[in-house]
């Protein structure tokens, strides 16, 4: 999981820096890059050590989208019994407001 959130940090990175474009989209890297920055949502690091410790399987695919002016989170890990599942997480709060598939909670 270290090395994980070590590449989407060296991503973050380099798409701050300008250096890689992940979509046509800039502008709404942008907008979430300044969210993040005026505290209006929570890191993708902090949202990712709350998943680690209730959830298990590791996070494969991350998303930061835009619903009804509501920035949500998501994410998709894989379990152990190899079956993905989503989880929809309100940034701002850190509140899963969505899931689908089965979902595995850590005991």
């Amino acid at each position: 999981m270290k090395t994980l959130r070590l590449f989407l940090f060296s991503v973050a990175l380099a798409l701050a820096a300008g250096g890689l474009h992940a979509d046509d989209d800039g502008d709404e890297h942008d907008r979430a890059r300044a969210a993040v920055a005026a505290g209006q949502i929570k890191p993708l690091s902090e949202i990712m050590d709350q998943v680690e410790q209730r959830y298990a399987g590791r996070m494969v695919k991350s998303e930061l989208e835009r619903y009804d002016g509501i920035w949500v989170y998501e994410l998709k890990l894989l379990p152990p019994n190899g079956r993905v599942y989503k989880l929809k997480i309100n940034a701002q709060t850190g509140r899963v407001i969505g899931t689908r598939g089965q979902v595995q909670e850590k005991r």
